[in-house]
């Protein structure tokens, strides 16, 4: 996860420092007033969408089963990633002193939360990419190959598919701890969340150099071809717009076109993708910054912070662009104006 390996090369001999975000009194409790509302806005969301899957025959489907997959992961999220930087933000501004393990990486405690947080932070991150690019995969199916949509997307093979995208994104998590006894854990002061860093040496080592550049060298892979996917999903789209045009001219039918609603769900799923580049472009940034040998402090904790808060945005891309989506959720929400409905 970039998120998580590339903060590591912020050097921790430094003393502690003062971000924009915690140098004052009041931008500490609007910091942790930020991360509050974020878990509830997390939680919430991701918990409608759940609801809105499992409770709805219309979305026990491939692209459902992806959905949930997706809401899952931005739920651990909001259950545990954010919750440890509010605890260690709000006890040290009510001691007046920071929690003893975010003052030590993971080496050199016994018991160190980032030990649990970060790996979590790290696998939900790389579940959500790739499960953004499986639901990108499954509807460009839909879309350039119509006729073989239902004999080749299953609900058998894509819950395969999750199965295999949440071992692999975990094992990736922790695979710098497994492969190299040199990365540690730590709560980062600048982003203000648990990151991978050295150990108790100096200087970084080659081999822990290669291991954490599995982190970007995923990310930008699978995003990268999930960007270029949507494009030529996009294309075909607007070809078949043009196409049904014609045909509506010369009153010809054809089946061998994308369905209205296929059609929707691609658009749908490359909002979620233009989305998720937005906020994972200032990590990109920040990596190529570090490499350099800036530092960017200030820049890390929005960097990091915006790529967190896409954990919520899901729930409003679909309410926006899904109409199915939209009417059961709000069903769900309001179920006494549901009731009055039905009476009358």
């Amino acid at each position: 996860m970039i998120k998580t390996g590339s903060t590591m090369m912020l050097d921790r001999s430094e003393p502690a420092h003062c971000t924009v975000c915690c140098c004052t009194l009041a931008n500490k409790i609007l910091m942790v007033l930020f991360m509050v509302l974020l878990i509830f806005a997390t939680l919430f969301g991701n918990l409608v969408t759940l609801a809105v899957v499992v409770g709805t025959k219309h979305f026990h489907t491939s692209q459902g089963y992806l959905k949930a997959s997706l809401a899952v992961a931005d739920l651990a999220v909001g259950i545990f990633v954010v919750p440890l930087s509010v605890y260690a933000e709000v006890h040290l501004m009510v001691a007046e002193s920071a929690p003893e393990w975010t003052s030590h990486n993971s080496q050199l405690v016994n018991f160190h939360p980032c030990n649990i947080i970060g790996p979590i932070f790290a696998g939900c991150t790389f579940v959500s990419i790739t499960t953004i690019f499986l639901l990108t995969i499954e509807r460009s199916i839909a879309v350039l190959r119509p006729l073989h949509k239902d004999s080749f997307i299953t609900r058998k093979r894509t819950t395969i598919l999750i199965f295999l995208s949440w071992v692999g994104s975990f094992f990736l998590a922790v695979s710098p701890m497994v492969f190299s006894s040199e990365i540690a854990l730590e709560y980062n002061s600048c982003s203000r969340m648990c990151n991978y860093a050295l150990g108790t040496i100096g200087e970084f080592p080659s081999q822990a150099w290669n291991i954490l550049l599995l982190f970007p060298a995923f990310d930008f892979t699978l995003l990268g071809s999930t960007v270029v996917i949507n494009i030529i999903s996009l294309s075909s789209i607007r070809q078949h717009s043009k196409h049904r045009k014609t045909l509506a001219e010369t009153e010809i039918k054809t089946t061998s076109n994308p369905t209205f609603s296929d059609i929707k769900a691609a658009k749908t799923i490359g909002t979620l993708t233009v989305a998720f580049t937005a906020s994972f472009t200032p990590i990109a940034v920040f990596v190529v910054g570090n490499v350099l040998g800036n530092k960017w402090c200030n820049f890390s904790f929005f960097a990091f912070w915006i790529l967190a808060t896409n954990s919520c945005w899901n729930v409003i891309i679909y309410s926006v662009r899904d109409q199915k989506f939209r009417l059961c959720a709000h069903k769900l929400l309001m179920p006494s104006q549901r009731q009055n409905t039905t009476k009358t």
